[in-house]
């Protein structure tokens, strides 16, 4: 059976031109500097987002790793939303490895930190029971509150107060390219604010393997020596690179202008989802209260819904019928379009959510919401 598989946006496959590129990409010992294909990587990142150097990393969470290791030093602690995946989705490595705690902060359905909270989480240096407060962190998209682009002003405000507090701010920007084109700015101006920035090349600029760390020399310089410590030090990785410097890329391979299908595709599923009785928005953390659910929220790649039935046997019965979707937060489900899923898969997972809703319930064809 056709699988559509909307679980995330990492189950994506590389095109065909950068399996050209891997095959035939110059490589060299990046360990040495020596592999021309992560150096014009890493260039290319730090140009793009207006910063001195960049970083090629194995994934998201060793550059939010890596990240932290170069601002912060042991006992300090970070201030960050409750929901980010710094907190939730990286095996506590602040404290592992890192030797940092987290101040959480709630999230605000429009995947924002109320600023006034922000700058009243700053600790009182002078006091010895307190750690030290370091690094302000957020997360752009936002994952928890379906995937909203934060904009160049509110990075801005946020930056003002940590910089206020002589303390740098750092952007886990998993998904920062479909910030981008969600709010319709430069990378550089979605990043001027921020002291270091990560974004993943292997979501939806659908590159097998890794992300890209960028910020100052010196500070880039401290986090190759945290990536080596890691066991991050890559020999001939260009064959990794090189995707990722295609997809970054101005030309007819670049993968950054076509993440507004992404969205488009997403908003239809949201569209289609909303006008179904059983499907509800999500309610929780950092969403609005369960209702019916809103496409306008649909700002990115993801939908998250919540069905008024059993999850697990809804889940199931979805992927009965070819649609793979998963159990996300707060007990909600989530689905990601990406490279490779069409507006056709969208209307056909449409088809498939109609007749698992009705199975689910044991009950006849699931109606539209009266008034659609």
């Amino acid at each position: 059976m056709p699988r559509i598989d909307l679980r995330s946006d990492t189950v994506t496959h590389p095109t065909p031109a950068m399996r050209r590129a891997m095959a035939e990409a110059e490589v060299g010992d990046d360990v040495f500097g020596d592999d021309p294909t992560v150096n014009a990587l890493e260039e290319r990142a730090a140009a793009l987002l207006g910063k001195e150097a960049g970083l090629f990393v194995a994934s998201g969470t060793m550059g939010n790793l890596v990240a932290q290791m170069a601002h912060l030093a042991r006992g300090q602690e970070t201030i960050a939303s409750a929901s980010s995946h710094m907190v939730t989705d990286e095996a506590a490595g602040h404290a592992v490895v890192v030797g940092t705690s987290m101040r959480t902060l709630p999230d605000r359905p429009d995947g924002t930190l109320d600023l006034a909270l922000v700058a009243e989480s700053f600790r009182d240096p002078a006091d010895p029971h307190e750690p030290i407060s370091g690094l302000v962190a957020i997360e752009n998209t936002h994952a928890h509150s379906m995937g909203q682009p934060l904009g160049v002003a509110y990075t801005q405000a946020v930056a003002d107060v940590a910089h206020a507090h002589g303390v740098p701010l750092h952007v886990d920007g998993a998904r920062f390219f479909n910030a981008v084109v969600a709010e319709g700015v430069t990378p550089a101006a979605l990043a001027g604010p921020a002291d270091s920035v990560t974004f993943c090349l292997s979501k939806g600029l659908a590159c097998p393997v890794g992300s890209v760390l960028v910020g100052s020399r010196a500070y880039i310089w401290r986090a190759r020596r945290a990536r080596k410590l890691l066991g991050g030090g890559m020999r001939q990785v260009g064959v990794l690179a090189a995707p990722g410097l295609l997809a970054l890329s101005d030309g007819p391979d670049g993968m950054i202008a076509r993440l507004a299908e992404d969205h488009a595709n997403a908003h239809r599923l949201a569209e289609g989802l909303a006008d179904l009785s059983g499907i509800e928005s999500p309610g929780g953390a950092a969403q609005p209260a369960p209702g019916r659910l809103d496409p306008a929220r649909t700002r990115t790649n993801f939908v998250i819904f919540r069905v008024a039935r059993d999850r697990a046997a809804f889940l199931a019965d979805l992927a009965a019928r070819g649609v793979l979707m998963v159990p996300y937060a707060h007990g909600t489900i989530r689905a990601v379009t990406h490279y490779g899923i069409t507006a056709g898969d969208v209307d056909a997972t449409l088809a498939a959510v109609r007749a698992a809703l009705a199975e689910t319930a044991g009950a006849g064809p699931v109606p539209a919401r009266a008034g659609a």
